[in-house]
């Protein structure tokens, strides 16, 4: 496993440097990306917003490994994920609204601030802390995905005055970086594990000067900005309404919903599938997201002007590589016929289908949901989401160990299907519905670049 984790790393990796020399050389230089004033701006926003996400990246390699090495048996991890999961949804749903009533920069700095603390956690045997610290984790979460974008928008639009058309320039920078963070992170978790004598918690204490440095950064160099307007309940029932009246907006929740709670098992199930194996999970990781930054770059040059592909095809495919993956993954990991080779092979699938299913839905969102009532519709997204992927670890905590991870993929298998069926009826929805579809290169307005 060694050997192949490494090659895989490298194959990955080049494959993407590839695809984005390629794809820069032939992009042609935009009028926000020349303005000073908004490179300066762009520059205060990330230099937080990516400590804190190269920090959170840095956890994520080991944290079962970390259960693992304090002797905790499956199922008591398997309980230690559902606590985390939980809170992320109870703090989702209102993270929101708690940003909104205390203040952008306050809420990023309060981030920095709890992160550090769940990170601490991890330094405790006691099992109580490490739920706490789980708990502590979920708010953090939270915070992270919606303190920050709330607080560039708010700079963006109301002290700036930047055009809004400038937005999506922003973020979709951001989100490339992001993927080159979680590669990097990666190596970084591997060499800090290796390096700093502490074991698998060496990459939880590397994070915590990030986390500082973040909320230090955020602290003296952005201004704070409010929105005290919006009231949860209104926002919860709107979202809803949207939610039972549009078909569309209910057939791509249920996709997500089931999408997004199989990936979020696999996160909790890769690690003990490979690490007995010997597989260097820092690397692994970094393969992961080198996969699913390469599906992002596949996605860009597929709904190019030159293939012109549709955000529905790509999605449709997504789920379809996931399918087959967790098929390949029900095979593999049959008790006495372990392959772990064949194993991360469909791991890498799912990832690279996750950066092709990710810009998609992120397309389809957009067009199909209201933007007054994105944040109350994507509230009730969470809930199930969560709670199938909750279900399922709490599934597998009761299954025996030797066949409860095959059993696992198994579940998730039919669990794709059902998500497989619901892009069918959505096809059968918006088929006739050009507002879904990237528009054909004859000067038409043009899909924004993710």
């Amino acid at each position: 496993m060694l050997v192949t984790a490494y090659l895989a790393f490298v194959v990955l990796l080049a494959s993407c440097l590839g695809l984005e020399l390629s794809r820069c050389r032939a992009k042609p230089p935009g009028r926000a990306c020349s303005n000073p004033s908004f490179l300066r701006f762009q520059l205060d926003f990330y230099q937080v917003y990516f400590l804190a996400l190269a920090a959170d990246w840095l956890q994520a390699p080991y944290l079962y490994k970390l259960y693992q090495h304090y002797h905790f048996l499956e199922g008591q991890i398997a309980i230690l994920y559902v606590c985390g999961l939980a809170s992320t949804v109870l703090f989702g749903l209102v993270a929101s609204s708690l940003v909104d009533w205390l203040g952008r920069k306050k809420s990023c700095v309060l981030f920095s601030l709890t992160y550090s603390l769940c990170c601490l956690t991890k330094l405790s045997w006691d099992y109580f802390v490490l739920l706490m610290g789980r708990a502590l984790g979920g708010l953090s979460t939270a915070l992270l995905f919606s303190a920050f974008e709330a607080w560039y928008i708010h700079e963006h639009m109301e002290r700036h005055d930047f055009p809004a058309e400038w937005i999506p320039a922003t973020f979709a920078r951001a989100a490339f970086w992001n993927h080159v963070l979680a590669v990097v992170a990666g190596v970084a978790a591997e060499a800090v594990t290796c390096w700093m004598g502490l074991g698998p918690v060496a990459p939880f204490v590397a994070a915590i000067p990030l986390l500082a440095l973040a909320g230090a950064l955020a602290l003296h160099n952005w201004g704070e900005n409010y929105d005290r307007q919006r009231a949860f309940s209104r926002t919860c029932a709107g979202g809803l309404r949207c939610l039972l009246s549009d078909r569309r907006v209910l057939l791509l929740g249920t996709i997500q919903a089931l999408f997004e709670s199989v990936i979020f098992i696999f996160v909790f199930l890769w690690t003990p599938v490979l690490d007995p194996h010997g597989a260097p999970l820092g690397i692994v990781f970094s393969s992961f997201m080198a996969a699913s930054l390469l599906g992002s770059s596949l996605y860009r040059i597929a709904t190019s002007k030159r293939y012109h592909l549709q955000p529905m095809h790509l999605l449709s495919l997504a789920v379809l590589i996931v399918v087959f993956s967790l098929f390949m993954l029900t095979f593999s990991t049959s008790p006495g016929q372990e392959s772990p080779v064949e194993s991360f092979i469909a791991f890498l699938l799912i990832e690279l289908a996750c950066g092709l299913y990710f810009p998609s839905m992120s397309f389809l969102r957009r067009k199909v949901i209201p933007e007054t009532e994105q944040a109350g519709v994507l509230n009730w997204f969470r809930v199930p989401l969560h709670l199938l992927a909750c279900l399922g670890l709490l599934v597998l905590h009761d299954s025996d160990h030797k066949t409860g991870t095959r059993n696992m993929f198994s579940i998730c298998s039919a669990v794709m299907v059902m998500a497989l069926l619901a892009v069918v009826g959505l096809f059968t929805v918006v088929r006739h519905n050009a507002e879904l579809r990237v528009p054909s290169p004859t000067g038409e307005p043009y899909a924004p670049e993710l």
